[in-house]
């Protein structure tokens, strides 16, 4: 009974920048694993980055690193993705994860097995 919104998405250019949110709502247990995903039509669905809601240890896929920032506010109950320097490539529905595992490795791994999804916000990068 977990519940996800994502929004933020739009139209940007090349090297710009936008900032995703995702607000949960349900019960959120110290276990649980929040996370990016994105697709592009036809593709498999990649791992963009994930964050343990009760350390704040994150992990990123290799072609985000030092573009991209997720954090949470525990407060407004929202996970944020910082996304910066943009580039084309980046374009693709995103979508927001969460899953009670205790394995971030796990998370990142086997997307087929996460429990709940939100519907997905499109960004778009012009070049």
């Amino acid at each position: 009974q977990v519940q996800l919104l994502e929004s933020g998405g739009g139209l940007v250019q090349a090297g710009g920048s936008l900032r995703l949110s995702c607000v949960v709502s349900g019960r959120t247990f110290s276990s649980y694993t929040i996370g990016w995903f994105r697709q592009v039509s036809g593709k498999e669905r990649e791992f963009v980055a994930s964050i343990r809601w009760s350390v704040g240890s994150t992990n990123y896929a290799d072609s985000v690193k030092g573009r991209f920032t997720i954090s949470r506010d525990n407060a407004k109950n929202t996970v944020y993705l910082q996304m910066n320097s943009l580039k084309p490539e980046d374009t693709a529905v995103y979508y927001c994860a969460a899953d009670r595992v205790l394995s971030t490795v796990v998370f990142r791994t086997d997307y087929k097995g996460i429990d709940y999804w939100g519907e997905g916000t499109l960004v778009t990068v012009s070049s």
